[in-house]
């Protein structure tokens, strides 16, 4: 199979790339790679109506995000081109000829329409299974419209056989267009691909995910800032699962164990939820550099100014375990890279303005200040926080949160004790000193 098997995502340009298309180029890219065969990208950009500007490049940029590359395509060449259908009118009026010269088309008030034969059709699903239509009441499709523009179903049977597409895999409400592609092949007295048509993608309520629906847009999950990997692993588990009830799996094991045959017949439950969860274990699991290498675009854009890797690693390191969107990575820093950070009033009242407050953050810095710099860690730092309110009678809680809200500005961070151990013993100490001048004047 692996010298045969060549697939397809034909995407059209309207707007932006869908979870659903997604999820189609997804499974076709697995099973693709899985059997060593060729993904090859085409757009089918005919209907000028719905085309939208700009929207190939979003196409593009979506797939890349995922990790999806196609084997050909537009940018990556092949000798089946061109692979924008706008550029194939060639192509398609030698195919019409063809249907022409053996009396299979005729014309209508300006239209082209295919004959029918008229009798059932069988299509043998991978998916689906076995499924007969019956074809002989239905009406002769028209192939070309009067403005000379082509109808989906003839442009997408041509260019599939001319670029030797051997599995059509695509959402299940393309399964009642197959028998009229069936009779097409036939026409042309061409063997038809195997066909696979994918559960398609459904809300919580039910209906079908459209456009508008939460979730919708794989650039939204850019923006948001997931992981791809975590929304590519969600993807897969539309429609699929490795049969042992896990739900993070790497992508190399995914292709490993991609089969049509394990495709569920039903229809796939769209959960953000779960995405989000599983973004969460992406993000905690993920290396070091990998976490920066995404977060830096949400950082940049910030205009945090972290100055080397060697200062901001070991920030990111503190804060991994809490991350569950990349795009709230400036907030859980940007105070350790600038002195004009801003106290959170609540928090400023509830711990610094509250009596013996200030005096307790003075003995706390004075405390700090007498460990040797070798041992400004986290386990030091926590033994002379807890020594200092034993000393004062009080609560480590009384001294914790008027260190935190003093050095950040904020109620909730990271680990109080590796907080001050990356932040550095000297900007601790003049923070936790111009914290009590500002509260004391």
């Amino acid at each position: 199979m692996s010298s045969t098997v060549r697939v397809r995502f034909a995407p059209s340009p309207t707007g932006f790339l869908h979870v659903g298309g997604a999820r189609t180029a997804l499974f076709n890219w697995l099973f693709a790679r899985h059997t060593g065969g060729t993904f090859v990208l085409r757009v089918e950009d005919t209907d000028k109506s719905r085309n939208a500007f700009d929207a190939v490049g979003v196409i593009y940029e979506g797939l890349r995000w995922l990790g999806l590359d196609w084997d050909e395509g537009p940018e990556a060449g092949g000798e089946f081109g061109p692979y924008f259908q706008s550029e194939r009118e060639a192509v398609y009026l030698t195919y019409l000829d063809k249907l022409m010269a053996a009396g299979k088309v005729y014309e209508d008030n300006g239209s082209t329409r295919f004959r029918s034969p008229r009798k059932p059709v069988e299509v043998d699903d991978e998916v689906c299974g076995r499924i007969v239509f019956d074809r002989s009441m239905e009406p002769d499709m028209t192939i070309r419209r009067p403005d000379g523009s082509w109808i989906f179903h003839f442009v997408n049977v041509v260019d599939d056989i001319e670029m030797r597409i051997s599995h059509v895999i695509r959402g299940e409400d393309h399964l009642s267009n197959t028998p009229k592609h069936i009779e097409l092949y036939e026409a042309f007295g061409a063997t038809p691909p195997r066909f696979a048509h994918i559960p398609l993608l459904l809300n919580r309520d039910g209906t079908k995910m459209s456009k508008r629906d939460q979730g919708a847009s794989v650039a939204g999950y850019k923006e948001q800032g997931y992981a791809p990997e975590a929304v590519r692993n969600y993807l897969c588990l539309l429609g699929w699962s490795p049969k042992d009830n896990r739900e993070k799996i790497d992508i190399e094991e995914v292709v490993s164990l991609f089969e049509l045959e394990k495709v569920n017949r039903r229809n796939a439950a769209f959960d953000l939820d779960k995405c989000y969860w599983l973004n969460g274990q992406y993000l905690a699991q993920m290396s070091l550099e990998r976490f920066k290498e995404l977060s830096l675009p949400f950082i940049e854009a910030a205009g945090i100014d972290f100055h080397t890797d060697a200062e901001l690693l070991p920030v990111l390191a503190i804060v991994k375990e809490k991350i569950k969107h990349l795009n709230d990575v400036p907030r859980w820093i940007d105070y350790f890279f600038t002195e004009s950070y801003e106290y959170d009033p609540e928090s400023a009242a509830k711990t610094l303005c509250k009596a013996g407050a200030l005096e307790k953050l003075e003995r706390l810095a004075a405390r700090f200040e007498a460990l040797a710099p070798a041992d400004w860690m986290a386990g030091p730092l926590e033994a002379a926080l807890k020594s200092e309110a034993r000393e004062l009678g009080c609560k480590t809680g009384e001294l914790i949160h008027p260190a935190r809200v003093a050095v950040s500005g904020r109620p909730v961070g990271p680990s109080l004790y590796h907080m001050l151990e990356v932040m550095g013993r000297e900007k601790v100490l003049r923070r936790l000193r111009k914290t009590v001048e500002r509260f004391r004047s």
